[in-house]
C-alpha cells in the first residue's frame, strides 16, 4: 500500500480523510489491516493535496470482497489467470502466491499505477506479467486463460475476455447497468463465443475507464425552460424512496436501458428524483414528500420514463422481490442479456417503437 490512503466505509462508496503513514503510522496500519476499501488515487491522478478529490480512480478493494471474488474464481493448480485492473498489485500478488507468478497476467490502464504495482510485487518477491494497457483487449500473448477476473466494474463483457478464455473457464467481474446498482457476475465460457452465469453478491467498484459514461447536463433536457416545461403532470403511487436501494436500482437498470437518475434534495427531507434518457430526448421527475401517499410526476419526451420505472418495480414485486443471486447474465459481445433463474427467462426490457 502507498503511504497516502483515504479509508472508505464497508457498506458504501464514501471516503474518510487522508491517512498518511509518515504522519500517523499506527492509524495507517489500522486502516490497511481493516476490512474496508482504501482509495489510493483520485481523478485519474490529477488530484493533488490532502483533501478528497472528486472521483476515486484507483483503490485497494475491501478484503472481504477480494476473497469472495477469489472464491468465485475457484483457481486450481496450473491455472493461468488474466486480471483486469491491477491497482496496487495486491490481488495479482495473491494470485501469484497461489499459482506461481508465471501463471498470472495483470493489466492496468493507468501507467503510474501499473509502475507502482510492479514495484510492489517485486518488493514482495513476486513477478507476474504487469501490462500498462487497455484491459478491454485482454492480452492475447498470454492466452488462453483458465480464469479471468476484473477488479473494475463493466456494463458489457468485452469480447476479448471470452475469446481468450478456454471453454469451461470462468470470468468473474462486477457488472452493472447504466442506471445504477451492480453485482458480481460469475460467467462460464461456453466455447461458442458466449459466456453465461449467475450473479453472486452486491458490489460497488470503479468503472472500467473505457466504459465510463458522460452524463448530459440538466439543461440538455430542459433547454433553458422552467419546470415542468412541456412535461405532462400526473400523480403516482410509487414512492421514490422505494426504488433508492442498490438492488432496486439494479432491477430498474435491467428493465430501463439508456437511462440514469439524479436526485435534487431539499432541507425538509423532500427531494425530486429525476430520470433521464441518455439520448436527451426524454425525462421524468417524481417529487418525494414525507408522509404522502401520492407523488407528483412529470414526464416529457417519447419515452415515459416513470411509467417504465414503475413497470420494472411491479415486475420485481410480482417475482417475489428476487435478490441478486437469482439473476444471471449471458454475454456475447453485444452487451449481454440478463435473466431471472434461467437463461430461458430473460428480464423484460424496454424497446423503443
Amino acid at each position: 500500500m502507498p503511504d497516502r490512503i483515504w479509508p472508505g466505509i464497508p457498506d458504501g462508496t464514501r471516503q474518510n480523510p487522508l491517512v498518511d503513514r509518515t504522519a500517523d503510522p499506527e492509524r495507517w496500519f489500522r486502516a490497511v489491516f481493516s476490512d474496508i476499501p482504501l482509495t489510493t488515487q483520485w481523478d485519474d491522478g490529477t488530484h493533488t493535496g490532502d483533501g478528497l478529490g472528486t472521483t476515486p480512480s484507483t483503490s485497494n478493494s475491501q478484503p472481504r470482497m477480494v476473497f469472495s471474488m477469489l472464491a468465485d474464481l475457484d483457481v486450481r493448480d496450473g491455472h493461468r489467470v488474466l486480471e483486469i485492473g491491477t491497482g496496487t498489485g495486491w490481488n495479482a500478488g495473491l494470485l501469484s502466491h497461489r499459482l506461481g507468478s508465471g501463471n498470472v497476467v495483470t493489466i492496468e490502464y493507468d501507467p503510474d499505477a501499473a509502475h507502482g504495482a510492479a514495484e510492489n510485487l517485486r518488493g514482495a518477491g513476486l513477478s507476474p506479467l504487469v501490462i500498462a494497457g487497455d484491459g478491454r483487449l485482454g492480452y492475447s500473448g498470454g492466452a488462453s486463460y483458465d480464469r479471468v477476473i476484473a477488479t473494475c466494474s463493466i456494463g458489457e463483457v468485452p469480447t476479448a475476455w471470452i475469446e481468450q478464455t478456454v471453454a469451461g473457464g470462468i470470468i468473474v467481474a462486477p457488472w452493472g447497468p447504466g442506471y445504477g446498482g451492480e453485482a458480481i457476475v460469475r460467467l462460464i465460457v461456453n466455447g461458442d463465443g458466449t459466456a453465461s452465469g449467475r450473479f453472486t453478491r452486491s458490489s460497488a467498484f470503479m468503472r472500467l475507464r473505457q466504459q465510463r459514461t458522460d452524463r448530459p447536463p440538466f439543461d440538455a433536457y430542459m433547454k433553458g425552460r422552467a419546470w415542468p416545461a412541456d412535461g405532462i403532470k400526473s400523480m403516482g403511487a410509487l414512492s421514490p424512496r422505494k426504488i433508492s436501494g442498490w438492488l432496486e436500482q439494479f432491477v430498474i437498470g435491467l428493465h430501463v436501458p439508456g437511462a440514469f437518475w439524479r436526485a435534487e434534495r431539499y432541507d425538509n427531507g423532500s427531494y425530486t428524483l429525476w430520470t433521464y434518457s441518455t439520448d436527451t430526448l426524454s425525462w421524468a421527475s417524481a417529487d418525494y414528500e414525507p408522509d404522502r401517499d401520492e407523488y407528483v410526476v412529470v414526464q416529457s419526451g417519447p419515452r415515459q420514463l416513470w411509467d417504465e420505472t414503475e413497470a420494472a418495480y411491479r415486475w420485481w414485486e410480482e417475482q417475489g422481490r428476487p435478490g441478486f443471486d437469482r439473476f444471471g447474465l449471458t454475454a456475447d459481445g453485444t452487451g449481454g442479456r440478463a435473466w431471472l433463474d434461467s437463461p430461458n427467462n430473460p428480464v423484460p426490457t424496454y424497446r423503443p417503437a
